[in-house]
């Protein structure tokens, strides 16, 4: 009974007791035991750690889950590597000196050994002051900018450190999402597998963007201080790691108060990281770097940007640097921009004149020299090769041509009179009429009537057949205006198509590369062939040739002129001053010059006989000092009188391109004077008295004027 009575006693219901008071606990309540409390106590401590670990692995494995997936789709994606940098491309110049290099000929092109401490030490101290202690990722960094923004109320620190930054150079595109960072992520503690720290840091000064279109520290000190990375100073490397957090906010060049507010930063960071002393950063930081960024950009790039455009022609795909031969001169190249600049610096504004463009060859269709434009900095527009402008008189050649190979030559006369063909009317810049004129008399004073009377006697498809034939590629008009030059060209082709009066007849189509080879040496494209066959008689070339050597000894171009060489050339002014024009060319250099706005606006009565003219001495003068005189090419089937000059009359009334004339410069007897001798026929067989009064055409005057000498 008594073990009966225990198991029901132990049957009863126990009701729980929320109030114990003092009688309760004298019947036997009381409290727990203490030993009980402290055991209930460590239960509930045990179970949030097992919660909290369990709650670890479950997130740690499921980080590890989107860790593994992302690393094995960038490895599918073949990201899982350094990329090579885009294959640059080095442009030399005809005696192998470097015109220009573009993108990264030689790679990653500093080494960290190379530089400066301060240099690395000013962009760790500003990106990443945990540099060497972080696995690729800094969680303490991380934390510090989410306090950091979050007590701003907005993003004044980025958690990122140098390389994340990296792998989202080199890896990723700058699209801000949550995907995108996880594989930043991944990608940042890979390159921390398997490069060094130095390593990391050397690939992130090469590969980061400065601004300006720089990328990389090398190109960014060239850019901003004209100098290497290596010689870059404590206050020029603080400017360059102040730019890296806003490029365009930052620059030195196109915002240097901002870009030294960023630099004191910079070097505040620094001393605070043990680099450099708090003095050192005062004190340099009162002298902040200045940016030398060179106002003046070559019109040398002019020529690369036109050497770039054509590559894809002569290479179609290519995985390593190229080095590009061309025929530039850069002696002349830099005679030619010279020239361009301070004709339009002096005369410019006066005459309305705000651009200005010039380009020279060889008889081969090589491209020596080219001029783009007044300014590449302001405008990288290339004015030789793509602006069409019309080229008024300049295209007359391509008419009388047409018109020798139809029997004319240069004595046939033509009446220069009023003339109407359909509604049109052409008349001479003077309106003024000389009467019966000499082809070679009315080209070298460029009579508009003369010109469109031949235009519709051989046909304005024979003058643009001509002009094709020579070197034109832009299409042409068909009515008899085609004399007037009314169709646009473009300064290239025109000068082009002027070659063969100088080569012997043959077109030729204008180019600057010669050869193609990549870094190791392969040749990937080479310029051959035997180029166009002759397109000019020798008969022809005699009558074209005689015509525009009067233009420049007598006619609109004779500013061009200078002692010894054989020149001949075209002048030509479209309709109200829009454009001036001059091409000219010698037995072995060509050259054409245009000015004019590129708006279009009419210039203060600028002809190509005055600043044209004036800039083609500038340059071939010099440029010809070391050439030997050759005569122009050309050879009559029969004999002809002898070349006409032009009285100062016959000037006046006729000339269509100058306001005022200017007798050619010569320092001594040229070369076809000290040939033949020193004094026109004319001037030695004319019979005259001594003493008596006799009227002298330009020519005679010159030839007087060396007698006295």
């Amino acid at each position: 009974m008594g073990l009966s009575s225990k198991r029901s006693r132990g049957k009863q219901r126990v009701e729980p007791q929320l109030f114990r008071g003092k009688e309760s606990g004298k019947r036997g309540g009381g409290t727990a035991p203490p030993r009980e409390t402290k055991r209930r106590r460590r239960s509930l401590l045990w179970g949030i750690v097992r919660f909290a670990f369990v709650m670890a692995f479950v997130g740690a494995a499921g980080l590890a889950a989107v860790f593994g997936y992302i690393w094995f789709s960038l490895n599918q994606q073949g990201l899982l590597k350094i990329p090579d940098r885009d294959p640059g491309i080095m442009i030399l110049a005809s005696d192998g000196s470097v015109l220009a290099e573009q993108g990264s000929f030689d790679g990653d092109g500093v080494r960290l050994p190379e530089l400066p401490d301060y240099v690395p030490n000013a962009v760790i101290a500003i990106e990443d002051r945990r540099f060497y202690s972080h696995f690729g990722v800094d969680p303490i960094g991380l934390a510090r900018a989410a306090f950091a923004n979050y007590s701003s109320g907005r993003v004044v620190q980025g958690g990122s450190t140098l390389t994340q930054q990296l792998a989202k150079n080199l890896f990723l595109n700058p699209e801000r999402t949550i995907e995108r960072k996880l594989q930043e992520i991944v990608l940042a503690v890979w390159l921390e597998s398997h490069f060094t720290k130095e390593e990391i840091l050397q690939l992130y000064l090469n590969r980061v963007y400065f601004g300006s279109g720089a990328t990389g520290i090398e190109k960014a000190a060239e850019t901003y201080f004209q100098k290497p990375a290596s010689e870059l100073t404590i206050a020029e490397a603080a400017t360059l790691a102040g730019v890296l957090k806003a490029p365009s906010a930052n620059n030195p060049a196109a915002n240097p108060k901002a870009a030294a507010e960023r630099a004191r930063l910079v070097l505040q960071a620094m001393a605070e990281a043990g680099f450099i002393t708090e003095a050192e950063a005062a004190q340099i930081a009162s002298q902040p770097a200045e940016a030398r960024s060179q106002a003046f950009v070559s019109a040398k790039h002019y020529v690369v940007d036109w050497v770039g455009e054509q590559l894809p022609e002569f290479v179609k795909d290519y995985q390593q640097s190229l080095i590009v031969e061309t025929t530039i001169d850069p002696a002349l190249q830099a005679q030619a921009e010279a020239e361009v600049r301070k004709a339009l610096r002096a005369e410019g504004a006066k005459l309305r004149v705000s651009q200005g463009a010039m380009v020279v060859m060889d008889g081969g269709g090589a491209v020596l020299a080219m001029v783009g434009g007044s300014s590449y900095r302001k405008s990288q527009f290339n004015r030789v090769t793509k602006a069409k402008r019309q080229p008024g008189s300049a295209f007359k050649p391509f008419v009388f041509l047409a018109a020798l190979e139809r029997g004319y030559t240069p004595d046939t006369v033509e009446i220069d009179e009023p003339v109407r063909i359909g509604n049109w009317r052409p008349e001479n810049y003077r309106k003024k009429y000389m009467g019966p004129v000499a082809l070679e008399t009315a080209l070298a004073l460029s009579l508009n009537t003369i010109a469109a009377k031949l235009a519709v006697q051989v046909g304005p498809e024979a003058v643009a057949t001509v002009a094709h034939r020579l070197g034109i590629t832009s299409p042409l008009g068909k009515d008899a205006s085609i004399a007037l030059g009314t169709s646009e060209v473009t300064l290239l082709e025109l000068t082009s198509a002027f070659v063969p009066f100088s080569n012997g007849g043959y077109p030729v189509s204008p180019f600057a590369v010669t050869r193609i080879l990549t870094r190791d040496g392969r040749v990937v494209y080479e310029r051959n062939g035997s180029g166009f066959p002759k397109a000019v008689t020798d008969h022809d070339l005699y009558g074209m040739n005689r015509m525009m050597r009067l233009v420049v000894t007598e006619g609109t171009g004779n500013r061009a002129a200078f002692a010894d060489h054989d020149i001949a050339g075209k002048t030509g002014t479209s309709q109200d001053y829009r454009d001036a024009w001059f091409v000219g060319y010698t037995s072995e250099l060509i050259a054409g010059v245009w000015v004019g706005n590129d708006d279009n606006s009419p210039t203060k009565k600028v002809t190509g006989g005055l600043l044209p003219a004036q800039i083609w001495h500038d340059v071939m003068e010099p440029a010809h000092r070391s050439l030997t005189p050759r005569p122009l090419p050309g050879e009559p089937l029969v004999a002809l009188r002898e070349p006409s000059t032009i009285s100062e009359v016959e000037y006046e009334q006729g000339a269509a391109e100058e306001e005022e004339r200017v007798e050619p410069r010569r320092e001594r007897p040229g070369f076809f004077e000290r040939l033949f001798g020193g004094f026109s026929r004319k001037e030695r067989d004319d019979g005259s008295e001594p003493g008596e009064k006799k009227k002298l055409t330009a020519f005679e005057r010159m030839m007087r004027a060396q007698e006295n000498r």
